[in-house]
């Protein structure tokens, strides 16, 4: 396949000033605001991680009906202080917010900002990279009865947020996308037989899914924690729902574990010299294990279902995490799915 002129593949990094302004150089966008500055001492040396898939801000209501969620609300809905509370004065800014199913640069960027004024940050504090700038829609009502709510759904992809007064992000560190993996319908399965990767030509067969893949296209990328040098590695993955009947990571394999996860070859270079480690995924599968990811040092985290009754969205960690008396997972949150947190000492 081809690529457009983002130089790091289908990547792109968006600051607020894209809202407004011509796009800044990657230089540029790669710089903190200079007007703030942070001291952190010991005590204050936590990491705080949360993933979400915040289904484009849209959520689909048990009638069939939708509700559109403001950014500022949901971030209220799963934001949490060190016991678990959401909106309370101890709540304290998260430094990584991994997320899954934007519709593009534009929401990430707006949601980055109302993320900034939450905390009375300027605007860009918060940053963001997405898979892709702007995926093509596809799909029909995506089972809103409200057409126009349909619609907010039909671009989809997957994103980084970042705050700058913590953490640097050099050009060189973001990682090309990857695609998940994909079992074509009436295709033969037996532990990841059959298995492609889910982009063109493999993907749905319809022109109507034909650009449903870009929604499983994962990323990744390396940060600086400005007070002490040390690097941290984040990553978000949706998988595709037909991960969940068979675990499915593309070139004829069922995945890590058989989860259907894997990491790319881009992403795993940047995983292995850093030292705290978190990957956020919609998998789309239940069952998978807190262990799976331990050839990479990793944990799970989360331990309640994040989707109805099921659990499929995951949270996995190298570094010492707090306890969590919710379990890391955030009931209140104002998503279809539950966000996962865990706050990291470093």
């Amino acid at each position: 396949m081809s690529f457009d002129h983002r130089s790091i593949g289908a990547i792109a990094l968006v600051t607020a000033a894209a809202l407004t302004t011509a796009a800044p150089s990657a230089a540029q966008a790669h710089e903190a605001p200079t007007t703030t500055t942070t001291t952190t001492t010991t005590a204050d040396r936590v990491l705080r991680v949360y993933n979400n898939n915040i289904e484009n801000l849209v959520r689909n209501n048990t009638d069939g009906s939708c509700t559109r969620v403001s950014g500022p609300d949901h971030l209220t809905s799963m934001l949490v202080d060190d016991n678990g509370k959401t909106s309370t004065s101890d709540v304290q800014a998260p430094d990584l917010l991994i997320v899954q199913q934007v519709r593009g640069a534009g929401q990430a960027t707006a949601y980055a900002d109302q993320l900034s004024a939450k905390f009375d940050y300027p605007a860009g504090t918060y940053k963001a990279i997405v898979a892709w700038d702007d995926p093509e829609v596809w799909g029909g009502t995506h089972n809103c009865s409200q057409q126009s709510l349909g619609d907010l759904k039909k671009k989809q992809t997957n994103g980084i947020l970042y705050n700058t007064r913590t953490l640097s992000l050099a050009a060189g560190n973001i990682s090309k996308y990857w695609s998940a993996g994909w079992l074509k319908p009436g295709t033969s399965y037996r532990d990841g037989a059959g298995c492609t990767l889910y982009k063109p030509p493999s993907n749905d067969a319809s022109s109507a899914n034909e650009h449903k893949w870009k929604r499983t296209s994962a990323i990744a990328a390396k940060f600086t924690i400005k007070a002490t040098g040390t690097p941290v590695f984040a990553a978000t993955m949706h998988l595709p729902e037909q991960n969940g009947a068979n675990a499915c990571a593309g070139a004829g394999s069922a995945g890590i574990a058989k989860s259907g996860i894997h990491v790319g070859a881009d992403a795993a270079s940047l995983m292995n010299t850093s030292t705290i480690r978190v990957i956020g995924i919609d998998a789309n599968r239940t069952g998978i294990a807190p262990t799976t990811l331990g050839g990479f040092g990793m944990t799970g985290y989360g331990t309640k279902a994040t989707s109805g009754s099921r659990k499929i969205d995951y949270l996995f960690i190298e570094g010492t995490v707090q306890p969590s008396s919710i379990g890391h997972t955030v009931g209140s949150t104002k998503s279809n799915h539950l966000a996962l947190y865990g706050f990291v000492k470093f």
